[in-house]
This record gives structure tokens, sequence and C-alpha cells, in this order.
């Protein structure tokens, strides 16, 4: 064959080579757009997994994870791949019966911010498998135990009155000849029973505090005038404790709220401080706009109140100087209310204490507004000037 005959069948396929090629591209192009590019149920069912609030284990036969989630090695189901021993013996009762069961993984061991309550629903899938389903029931325990610890002490303090207005009227009736003992212990029935419906009293506002959402309907609330009713109900506290209150200049500012209850609130604080000043000592309130909320400030010179203390006078029922509280007639109710009055009206009250020196409770409230606009303060009357805060 001739270099001319060569060349011509070279060319030719080469053209035949490059037209096969051109239609296997296209053909291979058409497959390519038509393959569904979304994701597969595989991967959903994985994504659903991973994703998953509970701790998600998948055990195999033999006890292998064959899949988890991060949240199972968050709760302890899962450490370093290996399941956790109780999780792993149920899982083998599981795959044998083909029943589910409920068990109890909480960490043996606290191990910094692990969760106190773990339970776990071990289900049977397919072939032996099996799915250990695990949630944090931290918060139910813990909400449990607050309800028991409740009425436990409702409990008590109820108890402790009555007995005593118990002793106290078999006290009169026995000393019903003696005139000056009728008294005597007349005045105790009564002081006892003042405490009671205190506690009644008391009771009944935390109630409807405990739990309930930021206030639906708000008004426009005179801050100044908050203050003024709050030292009204506090003058025979005040007269018969010798402590003084000052107070800095009207303010005009305006909060949207309910002003019985940050009256309630303010009032609670004010009895607390006076509780808890030695006779003569001072006491002050202060009111200031600061970022948005009104924060009025109760001072006092008292005993103060040790770090350890400061996260939980806010709980009901929790006494600092359980003798002292005794002795003033407090019930332990007051700053749980002011704690939750605060919240309905989407703000919050602060601690600032150091024992020896004194204490500051601060009552903060979202600052009035109209229209989505801040009204910081009333208007004056002509002339008349506006103070739009004092100094903490």
């Amino acid at each position: 064959m001739t270099a001319s005959a060569y060349l011509a069948l070279s060319i030719c396929v080469l053209l035949i080579g490059g037209i096969v090629g051109y239609f296997v591209g296209r053909a291979r192009g058409r497959k390519t757009v038509s393959k569904p590019t979304g994701p597969t149920v595989a991967d959903l069912i994985q994504r659903l997994v991973l994703d998953s609030r509970n701790g998600i284990a998948v055990v195999n036969p033999f006890g292998g994870v064959v899949l988890y989630n991060s949240r199972a090695a968050e709760l302890g189901v899962v450490s370093n791949n290996r399941l956790d021993d109780r999780a792993r013996k149920a899982a083998e009762g599981v795959a044998e019966t083909g029943e589910a069961v409920d068990i109890d993984l909480t960490p043996v061991e606290s191990r910094g911010r692990q969760p106190e309550a773990v339970r776990a629903e071990i289900r049977p899938l397919i072939d032996g498998f099996t799915v250990v389903d695990a949630a944090d029931e931290s918060e139910a325990v813990r909400l449990e135990a607050t309800r028991r610890d409740f009425v436990a002490n409702v409990s008590h303090e109820l108890k402790t009155p009555v007995g005593a207005m118990a002793l106290l009227a078999e006290a009169v009736l026995d000393a019903a000849d003696d005139v000056e003992q009728v008294r005597r212990f007349g005045s105790k029935i009564l002081r006892e029973a003042t405490r009671l419906g205190t506690l009644v009293t008391e009771l009944i506002a935390l109630s409807r505090l405990t739990g309930a959402e930021k206030l639906p309907e708000l008004n426009s609330v005179d801050v100044d005038a908050v203050v003024q009713e709050a030292l009204g109900r506090a003058t025979l506290t005040l007269e018969s404790s010798g402590v003084e209150i000052a107070t800095d200049e009207p303010s005009g500012l305006l909060v949207d709220g309910d002003r019985t209850l940050l009256v309630t609130a303010l009032s609670n604080l004010l009895e607390n401080a006076v509780a808890y000043s030695s006779p003569g000592s001072p006491v002050s309130i202060s009111r200031r706009m600061h970022d948005g909320y009104v924060e009025i400030a109760v001072t006092d010179r008292g005993i103060g109140i040790a770090d350890e203390h400061q996260q939980r006078v806010f709980e009901r029922f929790y006494r600092v100087d359980k003798a002292r509280s005794r002795v003033t007639g407090g019930t332990g109710l007051g700053l749980a209310i002011v704690k939750h009055v605060a919240a309905n009206h989407g703000g919050e009250v602060k601690l600032w204490s150091k024992p020896g020196t004194g204490s500051t409770f601060t009552l903060r409230i979202p600052a009035r507004r109209v229209n989505g606009d801040k009204v910081l303060a009333r208007i004056p009357a002509p002339g008349a000037e506006i103070k739009t805060g004092g100094a903490l």
C-alpha cells in the first residue's frame, strides 16, 4: 500500500473515531442531565438522625454502634464509639424479644455540664438491629423537685402560724381570769394571724405570677407615682424600725405595665431593705433611664448578702438569716414576687451586695413606647423641669 493510501486510511479512522466520540459524549450528557440531582431517601434519613434534638444511636446485632448523632455523645449514650453498657444490654434484650423498653441512662458520674436525667426508649428495627432514642429530662426533673419543695415549704410555713395560734388560744383560755395575760396572748395571736394572712396573700400573688406570660395589656404607669405609693405602704414598717428612706427628685419617667404589681414589687424591696437594716441606718430609692430601661434602685446599708446566697435569694421561701426572718415576720416570698413581676413586664431585677456594706436591688422595666418609639417621660407642665433619672 502506498504512502498516500496509508494517509487516507488514517484520516478516515480519525474521522470515524471523532464522529463516534461525539455521539457517545452526547449520549452520556443526556444520561447525566436526566440523572436526579436531589437528595436520596437515605440522605434525608441520615440528616434527620444527625439533626435530631434527641440522642439517636443505631445498634447492630452484636452491640456495635453503626450510626449515631452528636446529641447521643452529649447525653453520654455513646462514648468513644461505644454504646453505654446499660443501653447495650437492653438492646440485646430488645433484639431477642422484639419489644421496646424504656431505660434510665442518667450519667453515673457528674462530668461538667452533663444532663441530670436521661431517659431512653430502645426499639427494634430489622434483622436484629435496634435504635436507642434518648432525651434529656433534666428540666422536668428539676421542675418536679421544685414543686415538691414548694409544697413542703408551704405546708411548713402554714403549719407554723396555725400551730402557734392554737397554742396561744389554749393559753388564753387557761388565763381567762388574768386580764394582762389575755392581752399579751391576744396580741401574739393577732401577730400570728397577720403573718398568716400575709403569707396567704403572697402565695396567691405568686401563683398568679408564676408561669405567666408577659402582661398582654399594658398601661402607661408613672414611675414617681409608683415610688410614692410604695413609700405609703411602708409607712408603718418605717415608723416601727427607726429607718429613714431618702429618695431622689421626681424623674417623670414612664413605663408600660401594671401599676398595682409594680407597687407590690417595690414595696417588697423596701420592706426587705428595712428588715435587714439597723435602726437609724439609711435606705435610699433612686430612679434613672439606662439602655431603654427605667431602673428603680433600692439601696440599704445593712448586713449585706454573701456571694453564695445571692443567686438563691429570689427563690421561694429562701432566707439568708432564718432567725432574723422569724423576728421580722418575713415569709420568704417577697423577692420571688419581685422577680416574677419584673419578668412579666419584660424586665429583670438585679442585685449587688457586699457583706458588712449593704445591698442594692435594681428593678429594671422597659421604658414606655408609643408606636415603637420610646417615651422617656411625661410631658411637663409649662415652665416645669423634668428630671430623666438620678444616680444609683
